[in-house]
């Protein structure tokens, strides 16, 4: 098995090797070529990505066809650094958006990949709903963002995506964001009488309550939380400091003697 692949794989590298030697440029050595370039001292590529500026106009061509499509719902449209199209939408343009996403012939983005969300608490709509969609027709991903706070509801995408449905139910454990129209939304990580929602930035570090096994009823109980000492902070000064010329310095502690106390060898 190793003797037949590197006799399939030596012709590309002696390719390669003879390219480089003429001066034929990377680009016109196969991609196999490419790949074992790494293996050979004089043949090095970088791993960077490179910028496609056909497929960065691609991309801008189809947000701002999307946005004429629907103008009343799409209210922003950019692409991401890494090559990723981004539609940041109402609310209200959630199902029509993602539905104009999946049956339009020129989109086709019939997988979801991922439903996530972000907390920004000094926003005043503090969450931030973020959809990536995939199109396995056009080998394209797509990102749909929306917003919302705590009381308002966001309506589910079920019927769209069956798939989205333990997304919307881990974002409702997590973050508290409630889908209208959901058909068993209910909480997916934590346990069963959990209060509160973890991911959410104003949620305590340590929680409010804590679960451990009781010998005496001899069943899990869930009690409050209760800490064996106050938080305390350590501020240690570290070999590794970066700025040490910026650092507030401490005044040495002088302990006085009170009246009466003799110091030691001092004569009585």
């Amino acid at each position: 098995m190793a003797a037949s692949l590197r006799r399939l794989l030596r012709p590309s590298a002696n390719a390669l090797i003879k390219g480089i030697q003429r001066g034929v440029p990377r680009s016109a050595v196969p991609l196999a070529s490419v790949r074992l370039s790494s293996d050979t001292a004089a043949g090095t590529v970088t791993t960077v990505r490179p910028v496609n500026p056909l497929h960065q106009q691609t991309l801008e061509d189809f947000g701002r066809y999307v946005g004429e499509c629907l103008p009343r719902f799409v209210q922003k449209v950019q692409v991401s650094t890494q090559g990723e199209l981004d539609l940041l939408i109402h609310p209200d343009g959630i199902e029509p958006v993602l539905s104009f996403l999946k049956e339009h012939h020129n989109a086709q983005f019939e997988n979801i990949t991922d439903i996530t969300a972000i907390d920004v608490p000094t926003r005043q709509c503090r969450f931030e709903l973020i959809y990536i969609l995939m199109s396995l027709r056009y080998n394209a991903r797509i990102k749909v963002k929306t917003y919302t706070d705590e009381m308002t509801p966001i309506p589910s995408i079920v019927a769209i995506y069956r798939g989205a449905e333990w997304y919307e139910r881990e974002i409702w454990d997590m973050f508290g964001v409630y889908f209208t129209n959901h058909p068993d939304l209910r909480r997916i990580l934590t346990d069963y009488g959990f209060e509160g929602h973890p991911f959410r930035k104003d949620f305590p570090l340590t929680g409010f309550t804590e679960v451990r096994y009781d010998a005496d009823v001899k069943r899990v109980v869930i009690e409050p939380i209760e800490l064996a000492q106050e938080f305390r902070k350590f501020d240690y000064n570290t070999p590794w400091e970066m700025f040490p010329n910026f650092r507030e310095e401490k005044k040495d502690v002088q302990f006085q003697v009170e009246s009466g106390d003799k110091k030691e060898g001092e004569k009585k």
